[in-house]
C-alpha cells in the first residue's frame, strides 16, 4: 500500500483539497504501478516550515511503498507531485522535498500487528 505524506506551510483554508488527494492519488498509482485502491494520501496544512532559512511556501512530503520504486521513478514521482504542490498551492519546485522509502511486506507486517496489539 503507497503512502503519501504531503506536509506544506500553506494554509489548506479555502483549497479545493480533494482535487489535490485525487491527482496525487491517480499520479502515485500511475507511476508506481498499483492500483488507486491501494493508495493513501495524508495531506496537512499549516505546518511550520523553513526551507532553506525561510518560511517562505514549501512543502515535504515521505512516500512509502512495498516495491515499485526505483531512481527512475523516484524522479518521475518527484516531478509529478512538485507540480501538482506547484500548481494548486502555489509551493515552487525548488522549495519540495520529496523522501522515498521502499520497504519489505514483512517489515509492514510487524508494523501492522504491533499497531493493532497497542490499539
Amino acid at each position: 500500500m503507497p503512502c503519501l505524506n504531503l506536509s506544506t506551510n500553506v494554509s489548506l483554508e479555502g483549497v479545493d483539497t480533494s482535487s489535490i488527494l485525487k491527482e496525487a492519488t491517480s499520479t502515485v498509482a500511475k507511476l508506481i504501478g498499483k492500483p488507486e485502491a491501494y493508495v493513501m494520501i495524508v495531506l496537512k496544512g499549516s505546518v511550520p516550515i523553513a526551507f532553506g532559512g525561510t518560511e517562505q511556501l514549501a512543502a515535504y512530503g515521505e512516500l512509502l511503498s512495498i516495491g515499485g520504486l526505483t531512481p527512475d521513478v523516484n524522479k518521475k514521482l518527484s516531478a509529478a507531485i512538485s507540480a501538482i504542490l506547484e500548481t494548486k498551492l502555489s509551493v515552487p519546485k525548488s522549495r519540495f522535498f520529496l523522501k522515498f522509502y521502499d520497504t519489505k511486506a514483512s517489515s509492514n507486517l510487524c508494523l501492522l500487528i504491533a499497531f493493532f496489539l497497542i490499539v
